[in-house]
């Protein structure tokens, strides 16, 4: 071999040595698992999406080049979400991301290993997800979207948006809605210093969404709360439609509801929980343990007011209410 030709093979393969020796340090791509309690199709889901993807990106991982996600739709089904929990454990994949409390229950129930990130668990300590909210202790951490303080708000709002209301039903869904209660202690507090009336009015199915509605509508005082439930998100349209046809005055607990058509919502900033949610699975795939990591609470809410809908129901929205509003839909 001329020298020339020997100097350019060893130049080649000390080129191509350390790029080898990366890949084969590299090992395996982390596997993050996803389940979602929306159906694919929701649009309320895809900002929580793109939120999630890129916070990830900005921590420097890349879906389909340094990571790889494996992304599932329960679609408020138990069935479905029971379905996937297993599909996506038995993947085995470094971390798991868990779209609220039924999903984080169904993942929980099918390993007590792989560490689980949630978003939107209600109550992660009462429904046994951890130890407590400093130190969770297990596998599962997380971001709840539970400040038992806002059903408080939402009576106080609603009774400022609708100053008549004098009886409020609390819907919900109790297969998918658990454990609800936690709101209820700062709803009744509320309620007793408006003098108002405060029913919980639990369904089982969509067909008995409208016999809640019209109860409401039967009182010409009444309005409704419909609190953060996959049950409620999904069927939504519905709500909305109905409570126009009722003319029943109504506060949600997601804003997507408000930018459907519904009249006002107060809630937690749910995208900002993913793009944390991103940072926890940024820990735990670099050596964090989900036992060391606390549970968070919302930090961050958001009043949005839909005043088209409000002057379809006739109400006048003082300027101290508009105000406060982070966004007006006109």
């Amino acid at each position: 071999m001329r020298r020339r030709d020997f100097i350019k093979v060893i130049a080649v393969s000390a080129t191509a040595w350390p790029l080898a020796a990366r890949a084969q340090q590299a090992g395996p791509v982390p596997l993050v698992g996803v389940l979602m309690n929306f159906a694919e199709s929701d649009p309320s889901a895809q900002p929580l999406l793109a939120a999630f993807r890129s916070a990830l990106s900005k921590l420097g991982w890349t879906e389909g080049g340094n990571l790889r996600i494996e992304l599932r739709w329960g679609a408020g089904n138990p069935d479905s979400i029971r379905k996937f929990a297993k599909e996506l454990v038995d993947l085995r994949p470094d971390v798991i991301l868990g779209h609220n409390t039924v999903v984080v229950g169904a993942l929980a129930r099918e390993t007590q290993t792989i560490p689980i990130v949630f978003t939107v668990a209600l109550d992660p300590v009462g429904s046994g997800f951890a130890a407590n909210l400093a130190h969770p202790g297990g596998h599962i951490t997380g971001f709840t979207n539970n400040d038992p303080a806002m059903g408080g708000k939402w009576v106080e709002l609603l009774r400022e948006i609708a100053p008549r209301t004098a009886h409020v039903a609390f819907m919900f869904n109790p297969a998918t809605a658990l454990p609800i209660q936690s709101y209820m202690p700062s709803v009744q507090a509320a309620a007793r210093s408006f003098a108002v009336q405060v029913s919980t009015a639990p369904f089982h199915a969509k067909d008995e969404i409208e016999g809640v509605i019209a109860a409401q509508a039967r009182n010409l005082s009444g309005g409704l709360i419909v609190p953060p439930d996959i049950s409620n998100v999904v069927n939504r349209d519905l709500i909305i439609a109905l409570a126009a046809r009722y003319n029943v005055p109504t506060i949600y607990g997601d804003r997507v509801f408000a930018e459907s058509g519904g009249l006002i919502a107060y809630a937690d900033d749910r995208p900002e929980e993913f793009r944390h949610a991103a940072g926890y699975i940024d820990r735990i795939l670099k050596g964090a343990k989900p036992a060391d990591l606390p549970i968070q609470q919302p930090t961050k809410f958001e009043l949005v007011i839909n005043l088209k809908t409000a002057k379809t129901l006739g109400l006048s929205l003082s300027s101290g209410l508009l105000s406060i509003a982070d966004e007006v839909i006109e």
